[in-house]
């Protein structure tokens, strides 16, 4: 981004508005669909602006990892496509889809949102895998919140394939619905120069200095923190951040 863009998004920064007239902590229109797969066990489609993020949930029966023999796994992977941004480039997972499905997926094991235990069949032997599929369709900014949202969204509208021990029908789909406790989202605060901003676009993401994605249970507890972006952060602007977070997280948990 050149000097005059920056400049340009400073001096609306200065007035208290966005250059796209929003408030410096409103997020654009959310949207949240679920059930638009037949083919996945849970989906769900997040519109945030013109940002749209795709979550499918496959489950299947595996071997338990051995510290958890009793419990059940997740896997989160996300795919960058350039048809969502032509900046994305096909291959593997680069620095930022790593970075996205880790910050998700932390989110939700340190909430303990899934209730693993009860994903057992028979300890040692036999437990239902979780794999979420993330895909952008279009990125126009805040992958990280579209993300966690889509993801607990599809989590949400999960059901369990018919199983009757031996082989999984996934043509057959039952009432049973994933053993949720907690739904965890997350606000990724945006900081430029001395302003703090929700929900940026990718003219804004282009000029940070930092970044702090704020993952927050119902109750207002933190789950995990990321923070991004190449200049440090103050404890003062941490405390700042998180506050915008868990605040902003009462108006996200709504479409959940």
């Amino acid at each position: 981004m050149n000097r005059e863009q920056k400049d340009y998004i400073l001096n609306f920064l200065e007035q208290g508005v966005r250059f796209d007239g929003r408030k410096l902590e409103e997020y654009r229109p959310i949207k949240v669909e679920r059930g638009f797969s037949e083919n996945a066990e849970g989906s769900a489609k997040v519109t945030i602006g013109n940002t749209e993020v795709l979550a499918g949930v496959k489950l299947s029966v595996d071997e338990p990892y051995p510290d958890t023999p009793d419990g059940g796994t997740m896997m989160i992977n996300v795919e960058l496509l350039p048809l969502s941004n032509p900046n994305f480039e096909p291959g593997p997972p680069g620095i930022q889809a790593i970075e996205i499905a880790r910050v998700v997926d932390r989110g939700i094991r340190e909430s303990e949102s899934i209730d693993t235990k009860k994903l057992c069949i028979k300890k040692g032997e036999k437990v239902w895998s979780i794999l979420v599929d993330i895909c952008p369709i279009n990125d126009d900014g805040n992958l990280f919140d579209a993300s966690t949202l889509a993801v607990v969204a599809a989590l949400q509208n999960t059901k369990f394939p018919s199983y009757n021990g031996n082989i999984v029908d996934y043509k057959k789909k039952t009432k049973e619905s994933l053993p949720l406790r907690k739904l965890p989202v997350s606000c990724t605060v945006i900081k430029i120069d001395n302003y703090f901003i929700v929900d940026p676009t990718p003219e804004e993401e282009k000029k940070i200095d930092s970044r702090l994605t704020v993952e927050v249970e119902e109750d207002g507890t933190l789950c995990a923190l990321q923070k991004g972006g190449d200049k440090p952060l103050t404890a003062e602007d941490i405390d700042k951040m998180v506050g915008i977070g868990i605040e902003k997280s009462k108006e996200l948990r709504k479409f959940l």
